[in-house]
């Protein structure tokens, strides 16, 4: 019997790679220090909690660039795919989970698995010389230990940046006399709920002395990482704001395609703050883009002044964590595997990835190596035009043809694949304009995307 792999880290990143491993043939060992130590963030000892919002963003594989590779990932039997859409919950267009559901799922078909063994304690430094095929997917929150021990292996100084959480509140505490339930532009989402939104209208006035009570109110200070950046996509709402008063006006809070019934008269709100359900069964929704590092006392006081949330009672508030990132580029070989100690393959956030998705996908491409490795079998990377390869692209060898110190956490963007010409005419021969060409050819780029993908998609068996 060949020996296991061992998987650190039953996040979303780990699972995905262990839940690969296993569906090869291959043994896995799946060590998680939760719950015999807690971090910051997470609150149990389940596997692939979601520590932020609930959403895996955009299900149109047609027209994004994330829908194309939860597309791509069902390809590939994702475990972490699978549970979500069995735990769906409505966010209009998006893939939303009711978090708890889906955690217990991936934990409980993990534990189920006969090639599956899950050790529960911390992996403390490098892993010991006979785990000779080990995937650290340790994610944005790795144990201090592991970090140096990485860090002294490869003689890199990790990179860092701030992640935020938005705060969640309880649905029978939203006054529905104020808010009303509508997604953008009504827009209906995998399960054609129109109204997967609630949203709380504000005049301008409001808007003006919200984004000033965001401005003044007190922020928790982190005096040891002054100096690590933002992430972009998920900033701090009141970093937003820092930024310019209309900011928040033209992100999270804009008020294009919605309308008030409770004013049908109305021209429309000034700026509108939308709430996104966060469990099946809808008792609890967060708040969409609201990420914040406010002092609690002052998240309460201020996001009671949002219209229709006067009365609001909180499950849970906002905060901020630090997240740890690899200079993957330079470290890591196209097979994610460590050039100083190819034993070694890393995984999730930890390679410079950014979002639940694109976490699980480099887990799943790990996994899917490794697995193939271990049964000595030759695993060429996914095509460069899927966006699995792109993703892959981006975390190895893409970022090395910019600027050197350039290499940040990013999202999949149809800009990370190679360009196609965008279509003149429809099918029926009529020309398109410009936004129509412009959909057409991610279209393209996205069929382009999955018809590459399926042979690379093939199951792995053991030999």
């Amino acid at each position: 019997m060949t020996n296991p792999v061992h998987v650190i880290g039953a996040g979303l990143a780990g699972s995905e790679a262990a839940w690969q491993l296993a569906q090869a043939g291959v043994a896995v060992v799946l060590h998680e220090m939760r719950p015999v130590r807690m971090t910051s963030a997470h609150s149990s000892g389940g596997f692939a909690e979601l520590v932020c919002s609930n959403s895996f963003r955009s299900d149109d594989w047609e027209h994004n660039a994330v829908g194309l590779l939860h597309a791509e990932m069902r390809r590939c039997d994702s475990l972490i795919m699978a549970a979500a859409g069995a735990h769906q919950v409505p966010a209009g267009g998006a893939l939303a989970v009711d978090r708890d559901g889906f955690s217990e799922q991936v934990t409980a078909t993990l534990r189920a698995h006969p090639l599956v063994t899950v050790v529960e304690g911390e992996v403390e430094g490098l892993p010991p010389a006979d785990w000779d095929s080990v995937i650290v997917a340790t994610g944005p929150l790795t144990s201090e230990a592991l970090a140096v021990a990485v860090l002294d292996l490869t003689g890199e100084d990790s990179l860092a940046f701030f992640d935020a959480i938005a705060p969640i509140v309880h649905v029978d505490s939203i006054d529905m006399g104020v808010a009303w339930r509508q997604s953008r532009y009504d827009k209906p989402g995998p399960a054609g709920d129109a109204e997967a939104y609630i949203n709380c209208p504000m005049t301008k006035s409001q808007y003006e002395d919200f984004v000033q009570a965001l401005l003044d109110g007190p922020k928790a200070d982190f005096h040891e990482w002054e100096g690590t950046p933002y992430f972009e996509g998920c900033l701090p709402i009141e970093v937003m704001a820092e930024r310019g008063r209309e900011t928040l006006r033209f992100g999270p809070m804009k008020p294009i395609g919605l309308r008030n019934p409770h004013r049908p008269d109305d021209m429309g709100a000034y700026a509108v703050v939308q709430l996104r359900q966060d469990n099946a069964l809808g008792t609890l929704y967060n708040l969409v883009g609201f990420q914040t590092k406010l002092k609690h006392a002052a998240q309460v006081e201020v996001f009671r002044t949002i219209p229709g949330l006067e009365q609001a009672q909180f499950a849970r508030l906002g905060g901020l964590h630090r997240n740890t990132f690899l200079n993957s580029p330079k470290l890591l070989d196209p097979q994610l595997r460590l050039k100083a100690q190819p034993r070694l393959r890393f995984a999730g956030q930890i390679t410079g990835v950014e979002g639940y998705v694109e976490s699980a996908a480099i887990g799943l491409l790990a996994g899917r190596f490794a697995a193939a490795e271990r049964l000595g079998a030759d695993l060429a990377a996914p095509p460069e035009t899927t966006a699995l390869g792109a993703l892959l692209g981006h975390v190895t060898v893409g970022h090395l043809l910019m600027a050197k110190g350039s290499f940040q956490p990013m999202n999949i963007n149809y800009g990370l694949l190679p360009p196609m010409e965008a279509p003149k005419f429809d099918h029926e021969g009529k020309r398109l304009n410009n936004t129509d060409r412009g959909r057409a050819k991610k279209r393209a780029m996205s069929v382009r995307a999955l018809d590459e993908v399926q042979a690379w998609a093939s199951p792995l068996h053991v030999a």
